[in-house]
């Protein structure tokens, strides 16, 4: 296993996420404790460091599962903990008091390695700060309570800039992989975090599993890599000088070991030319297969009908990205029961006006509908 040297601690380049283990009886509160447990246990007997859940994954029963395997194997002081702040459940500074408190007991721990703000965007930051999250931060830091405190980021550019220079963060998660260089922080925030001496977390290494089976014509680039499609999609982060840690969330004990594998091989600036190649002409394929360029800015929010264009864009797009189109019907579906279909646009032009990539909105939403449908 290859580290990360952060303050004095070696930190694994590969990270446990707890956010998709097996379930049973379809139920994603009811974790396959045992399966996951083995798994958990092979990985770090391989070397790996670095458990990341947070307050509600697997319907609130991550954390307590993942406190009480470490206490039964008396792992404590072989692995370093995080967790994060949901702040959309916040809504007075007594809350953060409950809920940290809480998570200390679920984790059955006196402190945490990592603590991060959890999924941070403009709106729910800005409702963060209202309620006292600096002085929150400060509490907690002061009293021991954690060593290290950063944030999670789905948001633009922008907004990402913002937070980083808010506070003296200790590190910070983002959703990078070689397709997304350019979505939410994207490599611009990667590189701003870098100037600013603050390593950083990946989430999202892999694109939720999806490009572990990629197109084909991505496939056939591979012809003679020893490698796997997810160990290629690691290979390009792992890369990153500033990386701390990669985030995998394995459910299986193959998945394990391909992620331990390369995690245990790659350096960073070790790319090669023919791996940037490989990356550049991947994007290009998945680039041709997209419907429409939308980049998700929102600018066309609010619809005067309440229309929510980019979410229909997107599944529009996934199901072509990924070969996914049953089960892009299926959320559009689900989208539909409580949402605005295209079919209610007025063609008022309001959105076509504002939209940053002058994209043709009014009539590519009756395209969306009529796949999707």
């Amino acid at each position: 296993m290859k580290y990360f040297d952060y303050k004095g601690d070696k930190v694994s380049r590969l990270g446990f996420g707890c956010m998709r283990f097996k379930t049973l009886d379809d139920d994603n509160g009811k974790i396959d404790k045992e399966y996951s447990s083995e798994i958990i246990k092979e990985a770090i007997d391989k070397g790996l460091t670095y458990i990341d859940t947070a307050y509600p994954y697997h319907n609130q029963m991550s954390e307590k599962f993942i406190g009480e395997f470490i206490e039964e194997n008396d792992l404590r002081d072989k692995v370093t903990i995080a967790t994060k702040m949901p702040v959309w459940l916040v809504n007075s500074y007594e809350d953060y008091e409950k809920i940290f408190k809480e998570q200390l007991a679920n984790l059955r721990t006196d402190y945490f390695d990592f603590y991060l703000i959890h999924s941070l965007d403009k709106k729910k930051f800005d409702q963060a700060v209202e309620n006292g999250l600096f002085d929150f931060i400060k509490v907690i830091k002061e009293k021991g309570l954690v060593k290290n405190i950063g944030f999670s980021f789905h948001d633009e550019y922008p907004v990402f800039e913002e937070i980083i220079k808010s506070y003296p963060w200790d590190f910070c998660q983002i959703q990078l992989n070689y397709l997304d260089i350019n979505l939410q922080a994207g490599m611009k925030g990667y590189t701003l975090a870098k100037e600013m001496g603050i390593p950083l977390v990946i989430m999202e290494p892999v694109k939720g599993g999806r490009l572990a089976n990629p197109p084909r014509e991505v496939k056939d680039l591979m012809r003679g890599s020893d490698l796997s499609p997810a160990q290629m999609a690691l290979k390009f982060v792992l890369d990153l000088d500033n990386v701390m840690t990669v985030l995998s969330g394995m459910n299986d004990i193959d998945q394990v070991r391909e992620n331990l594998a390369i995690a245990s091989q790659v350096e960073p600036a070790s790319l090669s030319d023919e791996d940037r190649d490989f990356y550049r002409k991947a994007r290009a394929i998945y680039k041709s297969r997209e419907q429409i360029a939308c980049t998700a800015c929102e600018y066309c929010l609010p619809c005067t009908v309440d229309i929510n264009i980019p979410k229909v864009f997107a599944l529009w797009n996934n199901a072509h990205l990924y070969d996914e189109k049953e089960k892009s019907q299926k959320a559009y579906k689900e989208y539909l029961k409580d949402g605005v279909s295209p079919e209610e646009c007025i063609e008022c032009g309001k959105c076509e006006g504002i939209c940053p990539q002058s994209l043709e909105i009014i009539e590519d939403l009756k395209k969306a509908n009529e796949y999707l449908r």
